[in-house]
Protein backbone atom coordinates (compact mmCIF):
# COMPACT_ATOMS: atom_id res chain seq x y z
CA UNK A 1 0.00 0.00 0.00
CA UNK A 2 1.36 2.94 -0.66
CA UNK A 3 0.90 6.32 1.29
CA UNK A 4 0.85 10.31 0.07
CA UNK A 5 0.85 13.64 2.36
CA UNK A 6 -2.59 14.14 2.50
CA UNK A 7 -3.43 11.04 3.71
CA UNK A 8 -0.80 11.18 6.70
CA UNK A 9 -2.73 11.36 10.47
CA UNK A 10 -0.63 11.28 13.64
CA UNK A 11 -1.89 10.92 16.57
CA UNK A 12 -2.19 13.61 19.30
CA UNK A 13 0.65 13.24 21.97
CA UNK A 14 2.69 11.00 19.46
CA UNK A 15 5.96 11.99 17.79
CA UNK A 16 5.99 12.02 14.11
CA UNK A 17 7.58 8.86 12.67
CA UNK A 18 10.60 8.80 10.46
CA UNK A 19 8.83 6.82 7.63
CA UNK A 20 5.82 10.18 7.59
CA UNK A 21 8.56 12.81 7.74
CA UNK A 22 10.80 11.04 4.97
CA UNK A 23 7.29 10.78 2.97
CA UNK A 24 6.57 14.49 3.47
CA UNK A 25 10.46 15.19 2.22
CA UNK A 26 10.05 12.73 -0.79
CA UNK A 27 6.96 14.05 -2.26
CA UNK A 28 7.06 18.00 -1.12
CA UNK A 29 11.12 18.72 -1.28
CA UNK A 30 10.48 21.14 -4.67
CA UNK A 31 7.70 22.92 -3.15
CA UNK A 32 10.08 23.33 -0.19
CA UNK A 33 12.86 24.68 -2.27
CA UNK A 34 10.75 26.82 -4.30
CA UNK A 35 9.49 28.97 -1.10
CA UNK A 36 12.83 28.52 0.71
CA UNK A 37 14.10 29.78 -2.32
CA UNK A 38 11.64 32.81 -2.86
CA UNK A 39 13.26 33.67 1.02
CA UNK A 40 16.62 33.39 0.48
CA UNK A 41 16.58 34.91 -2.81
CA UNK A 42 19.39 32.26 -3.43
CA UNK A 43 18.87 28.40 -4.91
CA UNK A 44 21.53 26.93 -2.95
CA UNK A 45 21.12 28.92 0.24
CA UNK A 46 17.55 27.32 -0.60
CA UNK A 47 18.42 23.57 -0.50
CA UNK A 48 20.27 23.81 1.89
CA UNK A 49 17.83 25.32 4.25
CA UNK A 50 15.32 22.59 3.47
CA UNK A 51 18.01 20.22 4.32
CA UNK A 52 18.90 22.01 7.84
CA UNK A 53 15.16 21.89 8.14
CA UNK A 54 14.25 18.06 7.93
CA UNK A 55 17.72 17.70 9.70
CA UNK A 56 15.64 19.89 12.59
CA UNK A 57 12.78 17.69 11.99
CA UNK A 58 14.30 14.51 12.37
CA UNK A 59 16.24 15.33 15.97
CA UNK A 60 13.19 16.75 17.20
CA UNK A 61 10.53 14.86 16.34
CA UNK A 62 9.42 14.35 19.71
CA UNK A 63 8.06 17.96 19.94
CA UNK A 64 5.43 17.99 17.38
CA UNK A 65 2.28 17.03 19.53
CA UNK A 66 -0.17 16.19 16.45
CA UNK A 67 -2.34 19.45 17.60
CA UNK A 68 -2.31 20.23 13.77
CA UNK A 69 -1.06 18.82 10.51
CA UNK A 70 2.60 17.55 10.26
CA UNK A 71 3.17 18.88 7.30
CA UNK A 72 2.16 22.15 9.03
CA UNK A 73 5.09 21.76 11.57
CA UNK A 74 7.30 20.89 8.59
CA UNK A 75 6.30 23.96 6.37
CA UNK A 76 7.02 26.24 9.81
CA UNK A 77 10.44 24.71 10.04
CA UNK A 78 11.64 25.00 6.58
CA UNK A 79 10.30 28.68 6.63
CA UNK A 80 12.72 29.46 9.47
CA UNK A 81 15.62 28.24 8.69
CA UNK A 82 15.24 29.80 5.09
CA UNK A 83 14.65 32.96 6.94
CA UNK A 84 17.76 32.36 9.17
CA UNK A 85 20.05 31.19 6.16
CA UNK A 86 18.62 34.59 4.62
CA UNK A 87 19.86 36.89 7.61
CA UNK A 88 22.87 35.08 7.78
CA UNK A 89 23.54 35.70 4.09
CA UNK A 90 22.71 39.70 3.89
CA UNK A 91 25.94 39.59 6.05
CA UNK A 92 28.07 39.07 3.23
CA UNK A 93 29.11 41.58 0.41
CA UNK A 94 29.44 38.45 -1.73
CA UNK A 95 26.07 36.97 -1.73
CA UNK A 96 24.67 40.94 -2.06
CA UNK A 97 26.29 41.02 -5.59
CA UNK A 98 25.53 37.51 -5.97
CA UNK A 99 21.54 38.51 -5.71
CA UNK A 100 22.40 41.89 -7.89
CA UNK A 101 22.93 39.44 -11.10
CA UNK A 102 20.27 37.27 -10.33
CA UNK A 103 17.69 39.90 -10.67
CA UNK A 104 18.51 40.86 -14.01
CA UNK A 105 15.78 39.06 -15.40
CA UNK A 106 12.78 40.33 -16.98
CA UNK A 107 10.69 39.74 -13.59
CA UNK A 108 13.31 42.31 -11.89
CA UNK A 109 10.00 44.71 -11.12
CA UNK A 110 7.93 42.07 -9.91
CA UNK A 111 10.64 40.59 -7.87
CA UNK A 112 11.43 43.95 -6.59
CA UNK A 113 7.51 44.77 -5.21
CA UNK A 114 7.41 41.81 -3.66
CA UNK A 115 10.80 41.76 -1.97
CA UNK A 116 9.50 45.14 -0.41
CA UNK A 117 6.26 44.00 0.86
CA UNK A 118 6.26 43.49 4.91
CA UNK A 119 7.74 40.03 5.35
CA UNK A 120 4.65 38.78 7.05
CA UNK A 121 2.83 39.28 3.39
CA UNK A 122 5.33 37.48 1.80
CA UNK A 123 5.69 34.82 3.69
CA UNK A 124 1.46 34.41 3.47
CA UNK A 125 2.07 35.09 -0.52
CA UNK A 126 4.68 32.96 -0.97
CA UNK A 127 2.95 30.04 0.96
CA UNK A 128 -0.02 30.49 -1.34
CA UNK A 129 1.11 31.19 -4.66
CA UNK A 130 4.43 28.74 -4.44
CA UNK A 131 3.49 26.31 -2.39
CA UNK A 132 0.38 25.95 -3.22
CA UNK A 133 -1.25 25.66 0.12
CA UNK A 134 -4.59 26.41 1.46
CA UNK A 135 -5.58 29.35 3.97
CA UNK A 136 -5.84 26.75 6.76
CA UNK A 137 -2.12 25.51 6.02
CA UNK A 138 -0.82 28.55 6.09
CA UNK A 139 -2.51 29.29 9.64
CA UNK A 140 -0.96 26.40 11.19
CA UNK A 141 2.50 27.31 9.53
CA UNK A 142 2.64 31.16 10.46
CA UNK A 143 0.79 30.10 13.56
CA UNK A 144 -2.15 32.85 12.75
CA UNK A 145 -5.72 32.32 12.76
CA UNK A 146 -7.52 31.58 9.06
CA UNK A 147 -9.13 34.63 8.30
CA UNK A 148 -5.65 36.79 9.19
CA UNK A 149 -4.40 34.69 6.26
CA UNK A 150 -7.05 36.04 4.18
CA UNK A 151 -6.78 39.45 5.23
CA UNK A 152 -2.75 39.54 4.84
CA UNK A 153 -3.00 37.82 1.42
CA UNK A 154 -5.64 40.12 0.25
CA UNK A 155 -3.20 43.41 1.82
CA UNK A 156 -0.17 41.68 -0.18
CA UNK A 157 -2.40 41.33 -3.75
CA UNK A 158 -3.23 44.96 -3.21
CA UNK A 159 -0.09 46.40 -2.79
CA UNK A 160 0.94 44.47 -5.31
CA UNK A 161 -1.32 45.79 -7.77
CA UNK A 162 -0.54 49.25 -7.00
CA UNK A 163 3.20 49.63 -6.99
CA UNK A 164 3.29 47.26 -10.21
CA UNK A 165 0.62 50.05 -11.24
CA UNK A 166 2.61 52.70 -11.04
CA UNK A 167 6.14 51.26 -11.99
CA UNK A 168 3.96 50.89 -15.39
CA UNK A 169 3.83 47.08 -15.46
Amino acid sequence: MSWRVDQLQVAPDREASVDALELIYREKFHDFVRVAHAITRSREAAVDAVQEAFASALRDRAGFRGEGRLEAWVWRIVVNAAQRLRRERAHSALDERDEAASELSQNEAVRAVIASLPERQRLVLFLRYYADLDYRSIAECLQMEVGTVGSTLSQAQGALRQQLAEAGC
